[in-house]
C-alpha cells in the first residue's frame, strides 16, 4: 500500500509539473508592453522628496537583470532654499537618502524576469537580518499595500529594504503569488509585463523605528507616481 501511495503521488506530481510547464510556456510569451516614457523621465520631485543623483548601472548588472528599462536614483527630503544648511545638516541629509530602484520588463521570457532582492543583495556582500511583510497605507487607496520588508547588514551598516512586484496596477509582495498572477494574466490578457520596485533606506544610529518611518514616508510619496507611470 505504501508503494502504491508513493507511485500515485509521483504520478500526480508529474502531471502537476507538466501542467505548470505548459502554463509557463504560455505565460512567457505574452505581448510586449513598452513604457510610454523611459524611466529616466520619472519625476524628480515626489512630495517632500527630491532627486539628487542618478546611480549608473554597470553593463554586467544590466546583462544579468535583462530588464527593458532600469531606474536607480537617490532622493533626499526637500529643504527650504532660503534656510542654508550647516555642514552637519548637509551630511545628515545626504546620509538619510533613499535609493529608488525600478526594473521594468516589457514581457517575461526565459531568463528575463525580476530578480528577488533576497537573492541578489546577499550576492553583493549584504547579510539578511530580518525578512517579512508589512502594510503601508497610501492616501487615496481604500486598502493598504502589502509589501516586503527586508533588513540587511554589511559590517556595521544596516539598511531597510522595502520592495514589491507591480503589474498593470496590481501590487504583489510574495514571489510565488507573482508567478501565479504571471500565468493567470498571460492566459487571460496575453500580458506578462511587470516591474520590481525597491526602496533602500539606511538605518542611522541603530534607529530602526526611525528608518521605518522614513522608508514608509518615501513609499507613500513614490507609489502614486509609480502607479501612473507603469502600464495599466
Amino acid at each position: 500500500m505504501a508503494w502504491l501511495f508513493s507511485n500515485r503521488f509521483v504520478q500526480v506530481f508529474t502531471v502537476i509539473l507538466g501542467l505548470q510547464a505548459v502554463l509557463f510556456y504560455t505565460a512567457l510569451h505574452g505581448d510586449a508592453r513598452p513604457l510610454a516614457h523611459p524611466l529616466a523621465d520619472f519625476p524628480s520631485k515626489l512630495g517632500d522628496w527630491m532627486r539628487v543623483a542618478d546611480i549608473p548601472v554597470d553593463d554586467d548588472t544590466k546583462s544579468v537583470l535583462r530588464a527593458d528599462d532600469i531606474l536607480s536614483r537617490f532622493y533626499v527630503r526637500a529643504t527650504n532654499p532660503d534656510l542654508p544648511l550647516t555642514p552637519a545638516q548637509e551630511e545628515a541629509l545626504v546620509a538619510a537618502h533613499q535609493e529608488l530602484f525600478i526594473a521594468y520588463f516589457n514581457t517575461q521570457q526565459q531568463g528575463q524576469s525580476p530578480h528577488s532582492p533576497k537573492n541578489c543583495l546577499p550576492g553583493s556582500g549584504w547579510s539578511p537580518v530580518e525578512s517579512g511583510e508589512m502594510n503601508v497605507t497610501i492616501p487615496g487607496l481604500a486598502k493598504p499595500l502589502t509589501i516586503n520588508k527586508y533588513v540587511i547588514a554589511k559590517g556595521s551598516s544596516e539598511s531597510m529594504v522595502l520592495y514589491w512586484y507591480q503589474s498593470h496596477g496590481r501590487v504583489v509582495a510574495n514571489e510565488f503569488s507573482a508567478k501565479f498572477f504571471l500565468v493567470a494574466d498571460s492566459l487571460r490578457y496575453h500580458r506578462s509585463d511587470t516591474a520590481l520596485v525597491r526602496v533602500v533606506t539606511p538605518v542611522l544610529h541603530d534607529d530602526m523605528a526611525g528608518a521605518m518611518d522614513t522608508a514608509t514616508n518615501f513609499v507613500q510619496a513614490v507609489f502614486p507616481a509609480v502607479y501612473k507611470y507603469l502600464p495599466m
